[in-house]
């Protein structure tokens, strides 16, 4: 018969320190809770497909090379073709007015549709998540197919659906794209339907994480539904009102693909933005160099309006400790 071990065995094992963990199998293990093994494999990534594409452009920029000769000398030539360019300054000038008339109106109505939605939503309305759903379709859809669709609406014959229909009012067709100063704002009015679901969909996402107690508070004391929306809903949106003003304004200076279908830069150039011109000077013209340069200045636009968020949101921060 098996011996029973006595009770001062039993707690002379259990008095007995654990045996030490064995020395782990693989290499991996040894790291512990190190995050460098887990990051190492998404910073190659980011070097190979972000950071050398980057300083390759660079580098080019400061050279006069060509798609068919790239073995040229380092020489600042691309630059000072740029800036002594006729077209460059209104180059920047077409740019920046599709950037900021996109840009206010595609905000504004990206808030007003939010807003829409959101009320409806607290009132138990039907059809919120079917304007939810049109309003992100726009955003879904490429860029080129944006632009072979509005250049279908704009046609001046009689197969363009806009004129079509605003015939019988004007009795004439209206040049939405071959009259310089008609054309850019057909081209802003078709980047603004396709931009306002981004900004609908931050700022519908801002407007459910607000206090519904600070707003109620407010409705108590007397204020009416403009001060309301002032002076506590816009407040309480400015950090993701920042961060959709950055991005759209990013993405809307970046913005060629739409404009390459729609209207190619026409007519003349009157519609030519600068991700165009990088476009046409690399892939048309095969200037290498020049459009690297171009790129150059939108990477310094971009990279300035990245760094101006982030100071905002660092005051923001300290304000609020």
């Amino acid at each position: 018969m098996a011996r029973i071990p006595s009770a001062m065995t039993r707690l002379a094992d259990v008095d007995q320190p654990p045996a030490s963990n064995p020395r782990p199998r693989f290499a991996w293990a040894r790291f512990g809770n190190s995050p460098w093994p887990w990051l190492l494999p998404l910073a190659v990534v980011l070097v190979f497909v972000f950071l050398y594409p980057v300083i390759e452009i660079i580098r080019l920029s400061f050279t006069s090379a060509t798609l068919i000769n790239e073995n040229t000398p380092y020489t600042t030539g691309s630059y000072a073709t740029i800036w002594h360019s006729p077209d460059f300054i209104s180059m920047l000038h077409v740019t920046l007015l599709f950037v900021i008339f996109s840009v206010v109106f595609q905000m504004a109505l990206g808030f007003v549709i939010a807003q829409i939605v959101t009320i409806g939503q607290q009132r138990g309305l039907r059809g919120t998540v079917a304007t939810r759903s049109a309003v992100l379709t726009a955003w879904a859809i490429p860029g080129v197919i944006i632009g072979i669709i509005w250049s279908l609406l704009y046609q001046e014959s009689s197969s363009g659906i806009l004129n079509y229909l605003i015939r019988p009012f004007t009795h004439h067709a209206i040049p939405f794209l071959s009259q310089p100063q008609v054309a850019l704002i057909s081209l802003t009015v078709a980047n603004i339907w396709r931009g306002t679901a981004f900004s609908m969909i931050l700022i519908y996402a801002g407007l459910q994480t607000l206090s519904a107690e600070v707003t109620e508070a407010a409705k108590v004391d007397g204020a009416n539904a403009w001060q309301r929306l002032v002076r506590v809903t816009i407040p309480q949106l400015a950090p993701m009102l920042l961060l959709n003003l950055v991005l759209i304004l990013i993405d809307t200076f970046n913005t060629f693909d739409m404009v390459l279908a729609l209207t190619g830069g026409g007519p003349g150039r009157s519609t030519e933005v600068i991700a165009l011109t990088i476009y046409d000077q690399i892939f048309q013209q095969l200037n290498l160099g020049i459009g690297a340069a171009y790129a150059v200045v939108l990477l310094t636009i971009n990279l300035v309006m990245t760094v101006v968020y982030i100071r905002l949101v660092e005051r923001s921060g300290q304000g609020r400790a």
